[in-house]
């Protein structure tokens, strides 16, 4: 198991380039590169510059010995109108070519979840069997994994989160078993799941190996998203390695929780990344030692 980071904070902070030596550093294996921004037509993915920025954070990349092993697609995936619907799907795919490009296999790719889902439930459902199939064929073509994410949406009237596209796990699975592409795999974001009142142990024992890919780790106190450092929030970590451990996971342990990083100047963001990855190689080495057992 890999311990991996995203790149969002410290990328907005010092660069795209710059970002890579101070993650290195930190203790980091490896990279989520966040292509954020694009939802908005904003950032040097949105160019023709986008593919020798790509081979560029590549060369970058090897030189300070560490990889791009995950991706995060811009979000959402849809909003119902036009032409924003067009024009992200373009941006989705131009994602999952750059990635491809700078050796990452996994790119997380969100569900559309424009409807309400409470009442459109099934019609999501069908737009998201569509989306997902739909991107297959550049799977193919660029070589790269889509992994679907477990989903939470605000209800605006009672003013509280409530379940969105895959929150549920039997959704999330059957999800993914009628997809059913070596393409396709989930990833399961663990503040997600408590937000709409799942543990995410339960979650992931739900899930097992064979569905569960890739991982969202982050804190959260059950009412906020706060994608924050595992500790300083409310979740169960030694239940939740232990479950990880227990469905045999193969996957990366990829941090996102990069709230805690901007709470702190530039100056300290670097040595804040520093105790972010050796809090992750605490859990990590807990998995370790409990896979062995």
């Amino acid at each position: 198991m890999r311990l991996v980071t995203q790149t969002h904070a410290l990328a907005e902070t010092f660069g795209d380039e710059a970002c890579i030596p101070i993650l290195k550093k930190a203790g980091f294996d490896a990279l989520d590169w966040s292509f954020l921004g694009m939802d908005q037509n904003q950032g040097i993915w949105c160019t023709d510059a986008w593919r020798d920025h790509a081979l560029q954070l590549k060369e970058t990349a090897a030189r300070c010995e560490i990889g791009f092993v995950q991706a995060h697609a811009p979000y959402p995936s849809s909003k119902g109108e036009e032409p924003f619907d067009t024009q992200i799907r373009k941006w989705i795919l131009r994602t999952m070519e750059a990635a491809a490009l700078m050796g990452v296999r996994n790119i997380v790719v969100h569900p559309k979840q424009e409807l309400e889902y409470a009442t459109n439930e099934e019609k999501l459902w069908e737009e998201n069997l569509e989306f997902y199939r739909g991107l297959i064929p550049y799977c193919e073509e660029y070589n790269i994994r889509i992994c679907a994410e477990n989903m939470w949406q605000w209800d605006k009237k009672r003013r509280y989160i409530v379940d969105s596209v895959c929150a549920r796990p039997d959704e999330f699975n059957r999800l993914l078993d009628e997809l059913n592409s070596p393409w396709i795999t989930g990833c399961l974001d663990l503040g997600h799941c408590a937000l709409v009142g799942r543990e995410p142990q339960d979650v992931i024992r739900a899930m097992g190996a064979k569905r569960l890919q890739a991982l969202h780790v982050h804190d959260v106190n059950y009412i906020q998203d706060c994608h924050t450092m595992p500790f300083m929030e409310d979740l169960d970590w030694e239940a939740i390695i232990s479950a990880l451990a227990e469905i045999g996971y193969e996957g990366d342990f990829t941090l996102e929780a990069d709230e805690f990083l901007m709470g702190f100047p530039p100056e300290l963001m670097p040595e804040a990344s520093r105790l972010m990855a050796k809090t992750g190689h605490y859990l990590v080495k807990r998995f370790r030692e409990q896979s062995n057992t």
